[in-house]
């Protein structure tokens, strides 16, 4: 049976004020024009629902039973209007975002922080994950945004909405300090110095790894480990020479803990994006994340 919502947004109504001319003055319409709404409701249910009364309407015993699953129903559609309208003004929502850990600690936590600050009500939902897998959690739609290496992602089920470009470089302690002084090849850096580099597995040791292949150099680093914190601790220790993001150690450089290295085959820039997935409708919630970006 196909019964326009309509006639039971007129029923409901009736119902709940016990009049068709306070229904009428509700809905905005006419009292024939609801009376009308009713009888077609009652010839398609098969039976009535009102009596009149002395002051206006009451249910039949058929009407009470409807109205109990209507008063319901309706009621979930109001509830369901709120919260859309709770939505879109950023009064509730939810941001899932996921990002290797290096770039949420210098390029992402700043405008994490205005986003927290602007929209309080927003609950986030932070994930530190490889570049690979934010793909795949991006085309599962398992998160809304992901910030991830570029290099060797397959792109197709992405809309890249912006690019960052990152610089890797060679840093060392003071132990390595002299080597500062002068430039450096490759070939010398790892036939004579223990590397130091982030553990396989992700996108930024493929592309390091690929970089040195690119020079006929099959890099097998002495030391490996699962995080940039780690490298730099191992590198102002002196234990070995860092392929590290430059933006993650700039406090290190500044303060002279750490030292770059002037290599004569400099390692090429990568590009991070900021994405989602194709053709996925974007929240609001997302999108106010994104205008924080854009106006940087």
């Amino acid at each position: 049976m196909s019964i326009n919502l309509e006639l039971y947004k007129i029923f409901y109504t009736t119902a709940k004020l016990g009049s068709i001319s306070k229904a009428a003055k509700e809905l905005f319409s006419s009292q024939p024009a609801i009376s009308q709404s009713i009888k077609q409701l009652e010839e398609k249910l098969g039976g009535r629902l009102f009596y009149r009364n002395a002051k206006g309407v009451s249910l039949t015993v058929e009407g009470e039973i409807m109205f109990q699953y209507i008063e319901q129903g309706y009621g979930l559609m109001l509830t369901a209007e709120r919260k859309f309208s709770e939505l879109k003004q950023m009064q509730a929502g939810q941001l899932r975002i996921s990002v290797c850990s290096a770039v949420c600690k210098y390029d992402l936590l700043q405008y994490i922080s205005q986003y927290n600050r602007e929209y309080p009500n927003i609950k986030m939902y932070i994930k530190d994950d490889s570049s690979h897998e934010i793909a795949r959690l991006l085309n599962v739609g398992e998160i809304d945004i992901g910030i991830l290496n570029l290099y060797n992602t397959d792109e197709s089920n992405l809309d890249i909405i912006k690019t960052l470009q990152m610089k890797d470089c060679f840093v060392v302690g003071e132990k390595y300090k002299h080597l500062c002084y002068e430039s450096l090849s490759i070939q010398k850096l790892t036939e004579n110095y223990p590397i130091i580099l982030l553990q396989q597995g992700g996108s930024t040791r493929e592309y390091i790894d690929e970089y040195f292949r690119s020079h006929g150099i099959a890099i097998d680093p002495q030391i490996e480990l699962s995080n940039m914190d780690l490298m730099v601790e191992f590198a102002i220790k002196g234990l070995g020479i860092a392929c590290i993001m430059k933006d993650y150690v700039q406090k290190e450089l500044k303060s002279k803990l750490l030292y770059e290295l002037v290599i004569a085959e400099k390692i090429p820039s990568r590009s991070l994006g900021i994405a989602t997935k194709k053709g996925m409708p974007l929240s609001t919630a997302t999108q106010k994340f994104i205008n924080i970006f854009d106006a940087q």
